[in-house]
């Protein structure tokens, strides 16, 4: 167990104190522990066992249990089989698609998937095409509760038969009154209407921080109005990503539409229900293996691939309980057999989206360790952004001698900035690294963060 003491005043680095002093935020409001990877008590260790909110550090405990649970190998399978024969370009009964819960199945792979049931024959469908998403074993998931902003993609929730993250991916084309706005493939079932009108303003920023979506249901389906405006300054095309509709009709328009475009056709409707085990086999696409799917997770804070991976490792241990419930129950168990402490440990979704998710210091810290004398060591570490060169943390530390030595995941939320990884000092030894602040001024603590990887790389 790692030691959870104070440091004394003296042993915190001086650009560390400075940069928590310029941010307004109280020594009493963070916890951070530093240590060698290869020794047994902490170079620093303040309020190490207090537990926090870490945002999106929360990743690398579901990481963490995901390697050691599922194992580097591991992938998901989405399955499609058919009820009936096929003849004259017909399958005449119903196509079943099983969901295995795969957070990257893409457009792209969708289509390939649709290509194979064309190169086998198949135009039309006779029946009706019924999704299996019982693998997965979810609440209702409400996408307003954490921040009344449902239309966000790190809203999405998990499902055993998303795509494209749960998002749609819209470009957007200035013009010099507004702007085009387009959607490739769009949903079968939705249309968009572009009411964005150019401002006078020259800096352009980000471009789709002035926009929104407001949605209408129409006798023709779900209408996208986009609406805000674009300063005269972003003159390039650029994607905008917005959620505007739940898994299973997200999945249903996209496969309509791709369908249709390979010129298939489709004599029923979409509904779920089971696959029956007589069901001939027709297609399946395997994802990416597991550690690539931790990369895109870790590297850009992708939320819903979190709450994908702890809900698939509760649908593999208690199948047909709550998924996220026996997730949780899951990823505690692994830290525990472990030897690592979860005391204080809160886990709602695995992603740190969260107000009520809390862990300590010293639980992060043992886990850091515990992955760096792993199997899977590797794996985890390169699923981390580097600091000052990709992800998230791409732009820290910057012009400095600090950038390429760390690799950190961090986390953001309204009060909270967090820190966790490892990073590689001047002397030659790996250090594990954990900073959480908790205040209102946390947001202005981003020096803070930079401030420690380049003290501990300066070793």
């Amino acid at each position: 167990m790692l030691a959870a003491t104070s440091a004394h005043a003296e042993t915190w680095p001086s650009a560390l104190e400075a940069s928590l002093a310029r941010a307004g935020v109280p020594r009493s409001a963070t916890t951070l522990l530093v240590q060698d990877v290869d020794v047994p008590a902490p170079l620093i260790a303040h309020r190490s066992g207090e537990a926090m909110n870490p945002a999106s550090v929360m990743k690398l405990v579901t990481s963490y249990a995901a390697l050691e649970r599922l194992g580097p190998a591991f992938s998901w399978n989405t399955r499609v089989a058919g009820s009936a024969d096929i003849g004259n370009g017909i399958l005449r009964g119903d196509l079943f698609i099983t969901g295995g819960g795969d957070p990257r199945l893409s457009r792209e792979r969708l289509w390939l998937l649709l290509r194979e049931l064309r190169t086998q024959g198949i135009r039309r469908i006779g029946g009706d095409v019924i999704t299996d998403r019982s693998l997965f074993r979810l609440p209702r998931h409400d996408p307003a509760a954490f921040d009344q902003r449902p239309l966000r993609p790190y809203n999405a929730g998990a499902d055993a038969l998303s795509v494209d993250y749960g998002a749609m991916r819209i470009r957007v084309v200035p013009t010099p009154s507004g702007a085009i706005a387009t959607s490739d493939p769009l949903p079968a079932g939705i249309t968009l209407d572009s009411r964005i009108r150019r401002t006078s303003s020259v800096s352009c920023g980000d471009p789709t921080a002035q926009l929104t979506a407001m949605k209408a249901e129409t006798s023709a389906g779900l209408q996208l109005n986009l609406e805000g405006s674009l300063p005269q300054g972003c003159i390039e095309p650029f994607d905008w990503n917005i959620a505007p509709l739940p898994p299973d009709r997200l999945f249903e328009g996209v496969f309509r539409t791709l369908w249709q475009e390979l010129g298939g056709e489709i004599d029923g409707r979409f509904r779920d229900g089971p696959t029956p085990p007589q069901a001939r086999p027709l297609a399946g696409t395997v994802s990416p293996n597991l550690p690539e799917v931790l990369r895109d997770m870790n590297k850009w804070s992708n939320n819903v691939i979190a709450r994908q991976v702890l809900a698939t490792l509760g649908a593999l241990a208690e199948p047909g309980e709550d998924s996220i419930t026996a997730g949780i129950a899951v990823v505690k168990n692994t830290l525990t057999a472990n030897g690592i402490g979860t005391a204080g440990l809160v886990i709602e979704n695995g992603a740190g989206l969260s107000r009520s998710e809390r862990i300590s210091a010293d639980t992060l810290g043992q886990l850091l360790i515990s992955a760096w004398h792993s199997r899977t060591m590797p794996e985890l570490v390169s699923s981390l952004p580097v600091a000052g060169v990709d992800g998230t943390a791409r732009r820290r530390v910057p012009n400095s001698p600090a950038a390429g030595y760390a690799h950190v995941k961090t986390g953001t939320l309204d009060g909270v900035r967090s820190l966790a990884g490892y990073v590689l000092a001047r002397n030659g030894h790996r250090y594990a690294i954990v900073l959480m602040i908790n205040h209102p001024n946390a947001g202005a603590a981003r020096d803070v963060q930079d401030a420690l990887i380049e003290w501990v790389a300066g070793l």
